[in-house]
């Protein structure tokens, strides 16, 4: 049996991988695949490189990643910026130093509606791109939402491509996602359009304005059937200080019926994400707590420090010294990835 291959135009064929980048270090390992960072020797550019060995194509979700990148280009959305094939395929990805979403916030001090809602607006301006492309992600959560650098002001990116779908007209049926966040009809196993990714940026909000998700349960039979219910609450005293626009902004994201459910377009407009609705009040203290224990031994913890990379970055750019980094190297740069490990998923096709 032959082994399948890419085949695309823009492919470029090298001898050796190493004559075009330098590798500083691993970053990340998937069931299929490595991530390295790296530096292209000709530019000096830094960036993310997913290694993946030809042999694993068919059991990866490579070719669905860049089919869908390839086509895609926004300020918010993860960079395919170059492909390489030998004896592996190489994805020379934009390099995300920022660190998750969830760490940022636990990092700041002082944390308030209007930072969350300024996270989500943006969320929405990528998916609403997306969308308008025929581009549904269906893995929206937390851990797919990094930071593009370590500055205060850095944008948000959408990474993890891997089950993302290109449906020109827009129906979908194979059960996928990530359980917490995945839709009710999915769940139901109807055919599902768009909609589901703006349930899955309500379930994103309702954590960041509270530290806890509107669905848990350690049995998946009760989270599932919790789910296909819309059966959520803003508990008191969590939500005795968020605003109602919060709440309604929330219940539009949320609704059981996705034809009910709040498009991007309308979410964009929408008071607590376009407007002034959303509260200046710091909710750090209460958000925090509530994270550190409901998430502190979920699988998108990471056990790596991303100072580390921070550090190593600065030294990148004050020193003209080649970097000595074993494959084991603390780093933390978060890239896209389509990598199965560490995180349970229902499908992905």
């Amino acid at each position: 049996m032959g082994r399948k291959e890419i085949n695309c135009s823009w492919k470029k064929s090298t001898s050796n991988i190493k004559e075009v980048f330098d590798f500083l270090g691993k970053i990340g390992t998937g069931s299929f695949s490595i991530v390295y960072m790296v530096r292209e020797k000709k530019t000096g550019n830094l960036y993310a490189l997913k290694c993946l060995k030809k042999k694993h194509l068919a059991h990866s979700n490579l070719e669905n990643e860049i089919r869908v990148l390839r086509r895609i280009n926004h300020e918010n959305v993860v960079g395919l910026e170059d492909f390489y094939e030998k004896t592996h395929y190489y994805l020379v990805m934009q390099l995300l130093s920022g660190g998750e979403l969830f760490d940022r916030i636990l990092d700041r001090g002082v944390y308030t509606e209007q930072d969350a809602s300024k996270v989500i607006k943006q969320v929405l301006e990528a998916v609403s791109y997306l969308h308008k492309n025929s581009i549904v992600h269906r893995d929206l959560k937390p851990e797919n939402l990094l930071f593009y650098s370590p500055e205060e002001n850095a944008k948000i990116m959408i990474s993890d491509f891997g089950l993302s779908k290109t449906v020109e007209n827009g129906v979908m049926s194979t059960a996928c996602g990530t359980p917490g966040y995945v839709a009710p009809e999915v769940l139901a196993q109807k055919p599902y359009s768009q909609a589901v990714d703006c349930w899955s940026i309500g379930v994103i909000t309702y954590i960041l304005l509270c530290g806890y998700p509107p669905f848990f349960e350690e049995n998946e039979t009760l989270l599932f059937s919790k789910i296909m219910r819309a059966e959520y609450a803003f508990h008191s005293p969590f939500w005795d200080d968020i605003s109602d626009s919060a709440k309604d902004f929330i219940g539009n994201m949320m609704k059981k019926d996705p034809t009910k459910r709040f498009t991007t377009d309308q979410a964009l407009k929408h008071p607590w994400v376009a407007g002034n609705a959303a509260k200046d009040v710091d909710i750090y203290q209460s958000v925090c707590e509530q994270m550190e224990r409901t998430f502190a031994k979920s699988k998108w913890k990471r056990a790596f420090n991303a100072a580390t990379v921070v550090n190593h970055l600065r030294k990148l750019h004050s020193s003209k010294s080649e970097p000595s980094l074993s494959s084991s190297s603390s780093l933390d740069v978060l890239v896209q990835s389509s990598s199965q490990k560490g995180r349970k998923t229902l499908g992905s096709s």
